[in-house]
């Protein structure tokens, strides 16, 4: 374990939440106190079918908690989390890819071919003209004719040689023309006979029948994202319709009484931060959101929204803990869901979950504060979705960090960072509870326990908007 590093002046105080703070203090991987997230008996693990570790500790051992955020736990094993990442991963491998459907081109955007992407035609079609000019049949001079060939009109008669004829980018190209003049390129005698100013090779600015593609030619394969590009080489190769892959569906249960949806924030109630973000945050990730609902902290309801969804993914906001409200876990343990993940080693976010909760269905508990949220949902439902969906996971990469960043002694940090000239610049305000930082960020930075120096080469979790912008992508 990498020693706990000094704070560097200046930090901002809400840097640390609470626990993280003691942890500096005390580590308990140390000491013999208690279980690693909890207080009292030393929880006992037990094995699952995934080869996951789970732990459970006596009711009498677990601690309130903090009802929101980050809380102590129940004196449950957390996951690492690259572990957890990829555990959210298998748990998405283990369910049943839906039927491929076949869907309009307006609505396949952000969507993943479920089948190869085959030519339907020759590209282009037929002989075009890549230039406005003139169409002109071997040497010149030339014999300039009235008409006029236009994209979209009707096949040109021939020519022969010494004649020409003004053609429109995109037109047809006349048969036995031997190349297209540029308008530029061409002047007209007094008695109306074009003369090249540069010389007319065979072929120029004439894109040739097929020279993009032929029929049955593979454009993409299975599993490409479809992008506008895509749509446009889909619509240019024939396609009205493209065989997808269905977004998985997704429903998100924002949970706490202490939640406004409007206005100011007032006598111990706070505006709701996630029920606004986390639906366009689930569709950038490639999921359809099928409602968002507001349950507070009610027990019966929550149990009543999870046995009566129809989602592939649930996700919850908040009540993750242990405290008297945070009704998470005895809901999942209700319904005999199985945990997969049962907190990770993770700052902010440690106190997340993910759960089969019938076939075919899983749930991902985000904790209640912000940024701890956001770093649930990309530890856990960024990887499932993404499975899902049938997205390719995107390639890992690092840049150096622009300056020092403190470290938890032994979990990992996700924290806010800008790109600028090729480094990572932390930000701060990345508290738990904050989203100025990653509001103004581009990217989540993932720093080792310890913490990393500045120079320090970090992996990087890219945040839709910094790639392509929310949308339906």
């Amino acid at each position: 374990m990498n020693a706990p590093r000094a704070r560097p002046l200046g930090q901002d105080a809400d840097d640390l939440d609470v626990e993280e703070a003691l942890a500096l203090v005390k580590d308990p991987r140390r000491g013999t106190s208690g279980p690693r997230h909890g207080h009292g008996t030393p929880a006992v693990p037990s094995p699952t079918s995934e080869g996951e570790s789970r732990t459970h500790a006596p009711d009498s051992a677990k601690g309130k908690g903090d009802g929101k955020g980050d809380g102590k736990g129940d004196g449950h094993r957390a996951t690492p989390w690259p572990q957890a990442r990829t555990t959210a991963e298998r748990a998405a491998r283990s369910v049943p890819r839906r039927a491929p459907v076949s869907v309009s081109l307006d609505a396949a955007l952000g969507l993943v071919l479920a089948a190869p992407l085959a030519a339907l035609t020759d590209l282009p079609s037929f002989d075009t003209s890549a230039m406005d000019g003139y169409a002109v049949a071997g040497p010149g001079p030339w014999d300039l004719r009235e008409e006029r060939v236009l994209a979209g009109h009707a096949k040109p008669e021939p020519l022969t040689d010494g004649e020409a004829m003004r053609i429109a980018t995109g037109a047809r190209i006349p048969q036995d023309a031997t190349a297209v003049l540029r308008s530029e390129h061409g002047r007209l005698d007094d008695k109306g006979r074009l003369h090249a100013t540069q010389e007319a090779v065979h072929g120029q600015d004439i894109r040739p029948r097929g020279q993009e593609c032929r029929s049955g030619d593979q454009l993409l394969p299975a599993g490409a994202l479809v992008t506008p590009a895509v749509l446009g080489l889909a619509a240019a190769a024939g396609y009205d319709t493209l065989t997808v892959i269905p977004r998985p569906r997704a429903e998100v249960l924002v949970l706490g009484d202490e939640l406004l949806t409007e206005g100011l924030p007032q006598e111990g109630l706070i505006r709701d931060a996630l029920g606004p973000m986390l639906p366009p945050w689930l569709r950038s990730l490639g999921a359809e959101v099928l409602a968002v609902r507001r349950l507070g902290d009610d027990a019966k309801a929550l149990h009543k929204a999870i046995t009566r969804s129809e989602a592939d993914l649930i996700v919850t906001t908040g009540g993750t803990a242990s405290g008297p409200v945070d009704h998470v876990h005895p809901t999942l343990s209700r319904i005999g869901a199985h945990l997969l993940v049962d907190g990770v080693e993770v700052r902010p976010g440690h106190p997340m979950v993910l759960a089969r909760t019938k076939e075919n269905q899983h749930l991902v508990g985000l904790p209640g504060n912000p940024l701890a949220a956001v770093s649930g949902l990309l530890t856990l439902a960024e990887p499932l979705l993404r499975v899902l969906a049938g997205r390719a996971a995107p390639e890992p990469y690092t840049l150096p960090l622009g300056d020092a960043v403190h470290g938890h002694p032994y979990d990992t940090r996700l924290i806010p960072v800008v790109v600028r000239a090729d480094r990572a610049m932390p930000l701060h305000y990345n508290g738990p509870a904050m989203l100025r930082g990653i509001a103004a960020s581009d990217a989540l930075a993932v720093v080792p326990p310890g913490g990393a120096r500045p120079g320090q080469e970090l992996e990087l979790l890219d945040l839709p908007w910094a790639l392509a912008g929310m949308g339906n992508a």
